[in-house]
């Protein structure tokens, strides 16, 4: 019901509030965008934990071929091993990507993308650097770089 007031001059109404006029949600629940500062910091942590994670694979396969005998020659392990590591990275990557596009976390969503071309880039050229070498191995079995298989 309208009520008409008078307060001084101004005549004042209290009317009903009326539903929206449109409302672009799809089904029956809303979409909510999560909150800027909770985005930027889960974009940050994930590319710090993926960065880390990386740095641990390809340290460990810098590991594998330093040795502290200057007698011994030490060659490192093939990088395919290390490769799949990363590749599995990037695949956490991708998937953090895809969920944060469905609670639309732009900047999640994002960093992820550029940390998986980054990391595809990076599993492209090993691979490319490892084709190479297993190529040379192949051509000249007795190369400086190449392990002894006997």
């Amino acid at each position: 019901m309208c009520r008409l007031t008078r307060v001084g001059r101004v005549a004042s109404m209290d009317l009903p509030v009326a539903p929206p006029a449109f409302d672009a949600t799809i089904g029956s629940r809303r979409r909510r965008r999560v909150d800027r500062g909770a985005d930027i910091a889960a974009g940050c942590g994930l590319v710090l934990l993926e960065l880390i994670a990386l740095a641990v694979i390809f340290g460990l396969w810098f590991l594998s071929g330093f040795d502290l005998d200057p007698e011994e020659t030490v060659t490192a392990d093939p990088l395919w091993g290390y490769l799949v590591a990363a590749g599995g990275v990037g695949v956490l990557a991708i998937a953090a990507a895809v969920t944060a596009a469905w609670v639309d976390a732009v900047v999640t969503v994002v960093t992820q993308a550029v940390m998986a071309v980054l990391i595809f880039m990076i599993f492209l050229g090993g691979g490319e650097v490892q084709s190479h070498q297993d190529q040379l191995c192949h051509d000249v079995p007795s190369a400086a770089s190449c392990k002894d298989s006997g």
